[in-house]
């Protein structure tokens, strides 16, 4: 892990060694979490053919935590900051649900710094249903606390079929989850970020190579999203695994790994 400044904070970083001659990094840029833990099925699946970097988001994991307001605009200026310290000139970018968000940003406003987008789990302006889930959560947190938000959150991400299955989800790492919370402060601010972006009228603008991906069992960002950004993205590739939940990297990681690795190797021209 390095310590990255990118002017007013310093961000958490993890750069995984691609192969000789790799061109384009992968930036993995994670959801309203925001560590790069979330990313630890992936990123062996993608290191034999590239440089992959990930990081914890300003306010989360051992990255700074700023008491700031936190938007989509800000995480995404982060990330070129970031770019910027690392010298990386460009890259494609997978994020998932506020990563998508943060990608979607950028393809819109930054296009010259990004090869490739897949957007994960993820959506591109609020819906009814989006509004009072996160409405939900936020009071969860303010009257229950962090400990049964947290709780919350994993029992929505996952099928339920496969916390059965794997109980240490919600039970082995619930002090790990409580311990690496930044504060109700910040937690309030990143989801006030999740409910005011909305780049929806937008969308059809994206000209990047786009692999949109999600899960049908997705309760958090329903498929519907998924598809209303592949249908208003010109050209952009579907993929929609039949289960997998929110957290789909982790339930179908095998299935969810060769679809972004086939994609990324396809549209960057990486052997």
């Amino acid at each position: 892990m390095d310590m990255i400044s990118v002017g007013d904070a310093d961000l958490a970083v993890w750069q995984h060694a691609g192969p000789d001659g790799c061109k384009t990094p992968v930036l993995l840029v994670s959801g309203l979490g925001g560590r790069a833990v979330f990313w630890d099925p992936v990123v062996p699946s993608l290191t034999p053919r590239f440089k992959v970097i990930t990081h914890d988001h300003r306010g989360t994991g051992a990255s700074t935590k700023s008491k700031i307001d936190y938007s989509v605009a800000q995480m995404a200026r982060d990330v070129l900051a970031l770019m910027d310290a690392l010298g990386v000139e460009k890259a494609a970018l997978v994020g998932h649900s506020t990563g998508g968000a943060i990608a979607q940003h950028l393809a819109l406003n930054n296009a010259d710094r990004l090869s490739a987008i897949v957007l994960s789990a993820t959506w591109s302006g609020p819906s009814v249903y989006f509004k009072e889930l996160f409405d939900l959560r936020l009071a969860v947190l303010e009257t229950a606390g962090p400990e049964a938000y947290l709780t919350d959150g994993i029992l929505r991400a996952y099928p339920p079929d496969h916390l059965n299955a794997h109980a240490e989800i919600i039970t082995g790492t619930k002090a790990q989850r409580v311990a690496a919370f930044p504060g109700v402060d910040i937690e309030r601010s990143r989801i006030h970020a999740v409910q005011s972006h909305d780049l929806r009228a937008r969308s059809h603008e994206i000209a990047l190579p786009t692999l949109v991906i999600g899960a049908a069992d997705d309760q958090i960002t329903p498929v519907a999203f998924s598809e209303e950004l592949a249908a208003a993205i010109p050209n952009a590739q579907k993929v929609i695994l039949p289960r997998g939940g929110h957290f789909v990297p982790h339930v179908e990681t095998r299935a969810y790994n060769q679809a972004v690795s086939a994609f990324l190797t396809s549209v960057l021209n990486e052997a």
